[in-house]
């Protein structure tokens, strides 16, 4: 896809796996265009930029380079606040991989600084942007299960020790499946329902340890600092009533990924952590209807929250996939952590604004109409 003019100019700092879903998705939108990347282990940066036409560059002349107008974060949890704040400071808008931080306190602080310098932040994940939630979104905006009053949301698996190439710091802190996956889900429900109240949680370690069963490492042991599982009930400012599970002690499971319970009808929200579907509606307690997607954006299209943020600063118009948002999705997180430990509700006070829904009938590779 050629790029307009006004497109702009994005640099990537962080050349990992991940980078390629953003890297492909990227050439489908029409409001970003990157075009430089970094990472400290330079051979990354050079065979990521070979492989996609970028220029490949040090952190520091990316952060330096004035063409750069967004950093795209896609370094490791522990450096997303520390890069944002040097994003920041470079004069940049920044947005990163999730979570938006591991403290929250960081977290915090990277807000404060985008406001000093008016500029923008924004995080992952952006797959509420996708065809699957977004016609969630649209079901619940025009009324057809009425008020939703409760739910369920369950991300519930063994563990990734069984295929991933790296597991161990899925297991230590800033992991578990709460910070892992938990950013998707409460994402998503936020996009539908507004933002969090309060919070009540239980949390428990499965296992002190965890043994990797794949590949030539087969057998490798890796402690374990968190909880791996975490139920919690999240109540919404709209009154919704929500039941949270994350878990990586669940061998098998039959449960939807996310449901919501109105007051005419029930509505399953498809993985959050995809753009597509299926979306079933069931009215009245009748049958299941599976009901078209309304909106596009049905394949893998990380990085639209990045264009999203392009258009957001051209227009100066909020952005949906907003800084404010994940501080928000990782203040519920810490919360639900501390009502696990401490054994009470603990109340919410960040409240950001509900994303904006995206219009309908949207041109490919665009944003607005």
């Amino acid at each position: 896809m050629n790029k307009p003019e006004e497109a702009l100019k994005v640099g990537i700092i962080g050349c990992g796996m991940i980078s390629k879903a953003y890297l492909t998705a990227s050439q489908n939108l029409l409001d970003i265009d990157i075009v430089k990347c970094a990472d400290l282990n330079m051979e990354a940066a050079k065979a990521k930029a070979e492989e996609y036409g970028l220029l490949p560059m040090a952190v520091d002349e990316l952060l330096a380079d004035p063409e750069i107008e967004i950093v795209l974060n896609l370094t490791i949890p522990a450096a997303h606040a520390q890069v944002n704040k040097q994003i920041l400071n470079a004069g940049k808008h920044a947005y990163c991989e999730k979570p938006f931080a591991v403290d929250l306190e960081d977290g915090r602080e990277v807000l404060e600084l985008a406001k000093e310098k008016g500029l923008r932040v924004g995080c992952a994940p952006d797959t509420f942007l996708g065809a699957g939630n977004q016609t969630c979104r649209k079901i619940l905006d025009d009324g057809w299960i009425g008020n939703v009053l409760s739910g369920t949301a369950f991300m519930m698996s063994a563990g990734v020790e069984n295929w991933h190439s790296n597991p161990g710091f899925y297991y230590l802190k800033g992991g578990g499946p709460l910070f892992d996956m938990g950013p998707y889900y409460i994402t998503a429900l936020v996009n539908l329902l507004g933002p969090v109240g309060s919070v009540c949680a239980a949390g428990k370690k499965g296992f002190s340890e965890r043994i990797r069963t794949c590949d030539d490492r087969y057998g490798e042991i890796y402690p374990v600092e968190v909880n791996t599982h975490v139920t919690g009930n999240l109540l919404f400012k709209n009154g919704a009533v929500i039941t949270l599970v994350m878990s990586f002690d669940v061998k098998k499971h039959s449960h939807k990924p996310i449901e919501l319970y109105g007051e005419t009808g029930t509505l399953q929200v498809p993985d959050p952590n995809t753009f597509s579907g299926p979306v079933n509606l069931s009215m009245k307690g009748g049958e299941w209807m599976e009901a078209p997607l309304s909106h596009g954006y049905d394949e893998q299209m990380r990085s639209i929250g990045v264009a999203d943020m392009a258009r957001a600063i051209k227009t100066n118009t909020p952005a949906r996939a907003s800084g404010d948002l994940a501080f928000h999705v990782l203040e519920v997180m810490h919360a639900l952590e501390r009502s696990s430990a401490e054994r009470f509700f603990v109340d919410i006070e960040s409240e950001p604004e509900q994303p904006a829904p995206l219009p309908l009938h949207l041109q490919p590779g665009k944003l607005d109409e």
